[in-house]
């Protein structure tokens, strides 16, 4: 079957397949393709684009058709396949391939909505985005990545590749990508439908640019953001957390948000303060507010039987449905459970205009109306084994079909909501993510995390991979999540390379379940000390300059914040992002830059004081510590005594002076 010009883009009939390939945005397309009808409002991250009115589409005799817009042609075969070319030098970027023998096609359509996509693979491709994951690589070349969300995993479906494009798999079903030495294959479980978007660009950041400018650039990060961020789990008491902020206060120690965690409620869904712990939250947040200090409070997506929004919530249809007609329940601590202190639990239907509607109502009356200034949005994936998250039907579909789609719709409650009550900078500090979710004011964090320098570790490539799918800001429980002795010198190392490492990362937030702790999860589960001063004398000297030195830097995270909101830029990018002529600054996997003229490179080893130091080429760089200058393109051993890490700053920028 030939293709033929309709609506501005190309289409091909055929008794298997409708394929609609389409300009979307500058130097970017969209294809499309059902083995029914193609539905124009699935849901997914892309935004309505702007005209192209420069867009050229040609079908040939020979059955064949071609689209160029900007940067990308497209070059479409008779069998169905396509090509993607770089429209000015004609180099080959990506090319659809069939992914069986005797499949004349690249796409796949089975009876049960599954779908594959495949396309070919490429010797020496780098291939980094797709969002969070703990694997402890940069490139992700040769992995399987499943696109399920999970406590540690973001699965956001952007691929940025080495070769010069951007690929979003613009689909909410629950899948996987294989990066195969041979094909590269995505797979939905569900839906029926292949959807993909792919942008060119000469550079990562104009491919970035063009991705955020499809899928919602982030807002501005707040100006209280920036600074440093006091948590643990968990302050219990009004009065325990007041006590914290006054004690930083008191040593002169610069501190911006102070969280309070989970189980501040009387039960799950009530989402307000209980009363007997916190009398006076007003009183509180008045107080915070005279030492300069907002509040962030954790929000969970969990509601129990009696509590505030129950019934509301399921009569309304407001709640996520069981595949059996039920809800979808698991058991969680209840302060009101009894002996067992375990109840079923059921869960908000995020994917529900109404449902977020209720939340937001209830977040704006109890905690906002107080001066909350940020939700804390935890466990928001949501937190369910995988053979309870698969048998979730939400109001956008069966789990297979719209699973990713909770934390994105998730953040969207908040954002709304402060938008509409005028706040133009959202902001959450939140578990999950999926393609658009920077446009909500998503703050992405790793989850729950091991404290052994080989989670530090793999937190270095992760936050790169994040960076690269379009979501800037990102931070990590520092000092790691599960455990961790404060008495015990080998983790108060571990803990100082930590706060160094948060000290230059997007947001700096201090948490973690600190020894001694409650050994099993429950209502009355609480970590030990978790503040800076909390790991000795020598570590506190360290800390403390660190805290100041981030203070220093926050007029430079202004400008990134910036430079985000406009373009995409992520604050913290891998060396190749603005250094993409340097072959060996794709090679680089454990270092990266804060912004384009601050080299950061953690040290993740115990015992470490030296570490190799590669230097882009293309500028010249100075330690601001020595005053040394270096070329560009030169591998040092620097020195990297417990005091500090190695960081260097392009010569000539303003900087440098904030770092002495």
């Amino acid at each position: 079957m030939s293709y033929s010009i309709v609506a501005g883009g190309l289409e091909r009939h055929t008794a298997a397949e409708i394929l609609r390939i389409e300009p979307w945005g500058p130097d970017a397309v969209r294809v499309r393709a059902s083995s029914g009808t193609i539905d124009p409002a699935a849901p997914g991250a892309l935004e309505n684009p702007a005209p192209c009115p420069h867009a050229e589409l040609s079908v040939s005799d020979d059955g064949c058709a071609r689209l160029v817009n900007g940067l990308v042609a497209v070059e479409a075969s008779a069998d169905g396949r396509l090509r993607f070319r770089h429209a000015v030098s004609g180099r080959e970027l990506l090319a659809e391939r069939s992914p069986y023998a005797h499949h004349t096609c690249s796409r796949v359509h089975t009876a049960g909505g599954r779908t594959e996509q495949s396309f070919e693979a490429y010797d020496g491709e780098r291939l980094h985005g797709l969002g969070q994951h703990l694997h402890g690589r940069l490139d992700q070349k040769g992995c399987v990545i499943d696109l399920v969300q999970a406590n540690t995993v973001a699965a956001v479906p952007f691929l940025h590749s080495s070769r010069g494009y951007g690929l979003l798999w613009n689909n909410p079903a629950t899948g996987r990508v294989e990066l195969g030495a041979d094909t590269t294959r995505w797979t939905a479980d569900a839906g029926g439908r292949v959807d993909y978007w792919i942008t060119v660009g000469d550079t990562p950041a104009q491919i970035l640019d063009s991705y955020t400018r499809a899928t919602g650039r982030p807002p501005l990060l707040p100006e209280w953001a920036s600074g440093f961020w006091q948590s643990k789990l968990r302050y219990r008491t009004q009065d325990e957390l007041l006590a914290v902020a006054r004690e930083y206060k008191q040593r002169g120690l610069p501190l911006s948000v102070i969280v309070c965690d989970f189980f501040h409620w009387s039960r799950m869904g009530d989402w307000r303060f209980e009363e007997s712990e916190w009398p006076d939250p007003a009183a509180m947040v008045d107080e915070l507010t005279d030492l300069g200090v907002k509040l962030a409070v954790s929000v969970w997506p969990t509601v129990e039987p009696g509590s505030d929004t129950y019934d509301e919530l399921r009569f309304a249809g407001h709640l996520v449905r069981d595949t059996d007609g039920g809800l979808l329940t698991f058991p969680w601590p209840s302060r009101y459970g009894g002996d067992a202190l375990i109840r079923p639990m059921a869960y908000y239907d995020a994917t529900h205009p109404g449902a977020r509607a209720a939340l937001w109502q209830r977040l704006n009356d109890n905690y906002r109306s107080l001066g909350v200034a940020c939700f804390w949005l935890d466990a928001c994936e949501p937190d369910l084994p995988r053979d309870h998250s698969d048998r979730a039907v939400y109001a956008a579909g069966p789990a297979a079909a719209a699973a990713n789609l909770y934390p994105l719709l998730h953040a969207r409650a908040v954002a709304d909501g402060l938008r509409t009550a005028g706040e133009d900078r959202p902001l959450s500090l939140i578990r999950s993510a999926w393609a658009g979710s920077q446009r909500y004011g998503a703050l992405l964090w790793s989850g729950d995390i091991p404290t052994t320098f080989d989670s530090l570790a793999r937190q270095i490539r992760a936050g790169l991979n994040v960076a690269m799918s379009g979501i800037p800001w990102w931070n990590t429980d520092i000092g790691g999540f599960f455990g961790g002795n404060p008495d015990d010198p080998a983790y108060r190392e571990l803990l100082i390379r930590w706060f160094q490492y948060g000290t230059f990362s997007p947001v700096m937030r201090l948490h973690g379940d600190r020894k001694p702790n409650h050994p099993t999860f429950s209502t009355d589960m609480t970590g030990g000390p978790n503040e800076v001063w909390s790991y000795g004398e020598e570590a506190y000297g360290i800390l403390r300059d660190h805290l100041l030195l981030r203070e220093r830097l926050r007029p430079y995270l202004r400008r990134l914040s910036e430079d985000a909101h406009r373009t995409g830029a992520p604050p913290m990018r891998p060396l190749f992002f603005d250094f993409p002529e340097d072959e060996h600054a794709w090679e680089v996997d454990d270092q990266f830059l804060l912004g384009p003229d601050v080299l950061v490179a953690p040290v993740y080893e115990a015992g470490a004081r030296a570490r190799r130091v590669y230097l882009p080429s293309g500028a010249r760089w100075l330690d601001p510590v020595t005053g040394d200058v270096v070329e560009g393109g030169t591998t040092l051993d620097a020195q990297a005594p417990l005091e500090r890490i190695p960081v260097f700053v392009r010569q000539g920028t303003d900087v440098a002076a904030r770092l002495g």
